[in-house]
């Protein structure tokens, strides 16, 4: 081995010593950081242990302190009503009547020999709900769709069909055990602002609380507080997100009810469209405990979501916008919502209780009776086969245009 080759082999092995020095230095740094990984998990063990945490429970606690993005609601009115000639004194359980659209009055081009407010004329206003007020006496809270106005205006919005009734007509109400009434609708004001204005001050004059539109109620009922809103999709359809995210915020003053009442869908359409179905799902979500619908003039089914009811379409109920409907079918739904420490419980018990808008078959009297023996079965499977077909996804294509049609409120005279 001559001079150089004897170099070479010493640079050799000094560069596989400083490898060798290198990797065993390696190999200890990373003894020492697995063995202090150890000694760490085993102190956080020891904590969770004594505080009875879990690092997936402090995982979900730090998924929980993350804000929600805020909601703007200053363009939301909140009334607090209490309810008057009614005494629920319980905390464990409310029962709740919903009805669907109650046009009071009738379109001045209407035949008035058939009209409601002859039937008004000679019977009074107490004839209208006499076949229902024992029904809504022994529930805690009664709600209707209030379609239409209570005025004495008399320049009509040039429009198909409008509706309005003198003021007095709140008594229809009133003296039936009917507590509150949406007001987002169409027909809301068919004689002009004033003459939503003059429904709301009549209305609540009758002690009839109003909700609708950026208008939400709290009613309380004994030691219970119900939040109630109402939104017109109509016009707007989707564009109605923001406004039922903001209304339902209602919950934060206190309402352990939360009752959203949509005015949408198409008239005569017995299946509710997606955006009804979109617009229901997004008010659950939001904290709803039931959606009620009208504006079809005919019954629609009920789907059940994450434990809530939505009720797409009530129908009509006391309809003064058509003197003689082919479909006569309503109902009186009912949720009786229960309490736990004044928390509502997720086991509503639903009463569906089949109706006639009508105490006769052959022409529309405006006095809403509830069906019997063979009728009541056959609507409530009717109802039953509604609910079938939504369980199954069968939701309609949403009109083009659903604003303002006019083939549920026809007089046929």
């Amino acid at each position: 081995m001559d001079k150089n080759e004897r170099q070479r082999l010493r640079r050799r092995r000094r560069k596989l010593r400083r490898i060798y020095l290198h990797v065993r230095r390696a190999v200890v740094i990373l003894i020492l950081l697995l063995i202090c990984f150890g000694i760490f998990s085993g102190i956080k063990a020891i904590v969770h242990a004594i505080t009875g945490s879990s690092p997936k429970t402090e995982q979900t606690a730090q998924k929980k302190k993350k804000k929600a993005p805020s909601i703007d609601t200053s363009g939301v009115t909140v009334n607090e009503f209490t309810i008057k000639g009614k005494s629920n004194p319980s905390t464990t359980s409310l029962t709740i009547s919903s009805m669907g659209d109650c046009t009071l009055g009738t379109d001045e081009h209407f035949d008035s020999s058939t009209s409601l407010p002859t039937y008004y004329n000679q019977y009074g206003a107490d004839y209208f709900f006499k076949n229902v007020k024992s029904i809504l006496e022994k529930d805690d809270l009664s709600i209707v769709n209030f379609e239409g106005t209570l005025t004495t205006e008399t320049t009509r919005e040039n429009k198909s069909y409008a509706f309005k009734a003198p003021p007095e007509y709140a008594q229809i109400l009133s003296n039936s055990s009917v507590e509150a009434a949406n007001t987002a609708n169409n027909h809301s004001s068919d004689y002009g602002e004033q003459s939503y204005t003059d429904t709301i001050k009549n209305l609540t004059d009758a002690g009839i609380a109003p909700f609708g539109y950026d208008t939400v109620d709290i009613i309380k009922i004994g030691k219970i507080k119900v939040g109630l809103t109402g939104i017109y999709e109509l016009n707007d359809h989707l564009d109605r997100e923001e406004q039922v995210k903001q209304n339902i915020q209602v919950k934060n003053q206190g309402a352990q009810v939360i009752i959203v009442s949509f005015h949408w869908g198409t008239e005569k359409e017995t299946s509710p469209d997606t955006n009804q179905q979109t617009l229901a799902h997004l008010a659950v979500d939001q904290g709803a405990d039931l959606v009620i619908g009208h504006h079809p003039h005919v019954l629609q089914g009920i789907e059940y979501y994450k434990g809530k009811s939505i009720v797409y379409s009530l129908g009509n109920f006391c309809f003064g916008g058509n003197s003689n409907p082919a479909d006569k079918n309503t109902m009186i739904y009912q949720q009786t919502f229960s309490f736990k420490k004044g928390k509502v419980q997720k086991n509503a018990k639903e009463n569906i209780i089949p109706c006639s808008i009508s105490s006769t078959s052959v022409r529309n009297d405006y006095c809403p009776t509830p069906l019997e023996g063979d009728q009541n079965q056959a609507l409530l499977d009717l109802i039953k086969n509604y609910n079938e077909a939504i369980a199954n996804g069968e939701f309609k294509t949403p009109a083009s245009d659903s604003s303002d049609s006019t083939s549920g409120t026809t007089d046929t005279t």
